[in-house]
């Protein structure tokens, strides 16, 4: 019998399976199942062991998964690259970040927007040094997938940082209030740091030219854009106290506010913080969605 060769594609070892989609889905699916079982464990057995498995799951699961289907909508970029913004560029981000705002940044009515602006510089600093070898890489669905990246990356180490602090309590360890925690800024991650960063990669990408960043007008105005966003998502909670302070504060609240004290608010007052709180943190999320969704479709274009 001659002896026949293996087909063409197989030489070098046989060809790789196509990466299957919608993997974020399953990611997501089977994350939250273990970050589930994970807590039932951590609960009945009162194993502070597990309580960084119970952080670190709960603080990744959603940034990376939408990271990772970000990925999926322009697989031609490598997951390599997508890692190393994620993980990279989120940590760059972070430290920048901390060490910016220790330094620059005191109280005052401009805060939220002094943060703002020094978050989202370091996260488009630090998808530039991700990419700064891979210089074929431009347009803008590329930035925007790239900097959804960065943006996934910074929010779950900044979340693994909140849910860390939320354990810690004057009473002890509080393992509902790591939860909590986790939860709600998992809810809320699809609108926040990968949403700005996304516009503002989308940006730098798209004026991207031979391997070069430019600092275009188009670049400063999604930069000076989204730092807005960004302050007004922050500052929602302090311009709804303020709100119910000016619309339903009686004369004793005032009196009591002049003094230096804060008054115990009322049941409708209550109400209408939340209202606000909740109301204005949708509002600023539609801005970023729609501005994203603007974005996207003129890239398809």
């Amino acid at each position: 019998m001659s002896s026949v060769g293996p087909p063409a594609q197989w030489r070098g070892g046989p060809p790789s399976a196509p990466a299957p989609r919608a993997m974020w889905w399953r990611c997501l699916l089977g994350g939250l199942a273990l970050w589930v079982l994970a807590l039932v464990v951590t609960y009945a057995t009162q194993n502070t062991n597990l309580l960084p498995t119970l952080i670190l799951l709960g603080s990744f699961l959603v940034p990376f998964c939408f990271a990772l289907w970000a990925y999926e909508k322009e697989r031609g970029l490598g997951l390599d690259v997508l890692l190393g913004c994620f993980v990279v560029g989120g940590v760059l981000g972070v430290l920048g970040a901390s060490v910016l705002e220790y330094y620059l940044l005191h109280p005052s009515l401009w805060l939220f927007l002094g943060v703002g602006l020094i978050e989202e510089a370091v996260k488009a600093a630090a998808l530039m040094f991700v990419l700064r070898r891979h210089r074929e890489i431009h347009g803008l669905r590329a930035g925007l997938v790239l900097g959804a990246a960065v943006g996934f990356g910074f929010a779950a180490f900044e979340s693994a940082g909140y849910a860390f602090n939320a354990l810690f309590t004057l009473h002890g360890m509080s393992l509902r209030g790591l939860v909590e925690t986790e939860i709600l800024r998992g809810l809320l991650a699809p609108f926040g740091h990968g949403l700005w960063t996304a516009i503002l990669g989308g940006a730098l990408l798209a004026d991207r030219e031979a391997g070069r960043f430019r600092l275009t007008g188009r670049v400063v105005g999604t930069y000076v854009g989204v730092s807005v966003l960004h302050a007004l998502w922050d500052s929602v909670s302090g311009i709804a106290v303020w709100l119910v302070y000016v619309l339903t504060a009686s004369p004793q609240q005032h009196a009591l506010f002049d003094r230096g004290y804060i008054p115990r608010p009322t049941g409708e007052q209550k109400h209408l913080y939340t209202l606000l709180s909740d109301g204005g943190l949708i509002v600023v999320a539609l801005l970023g969605v729609a501005w994203l969704l603007s974005v996207a479709r003129r890239g398809r274009r």
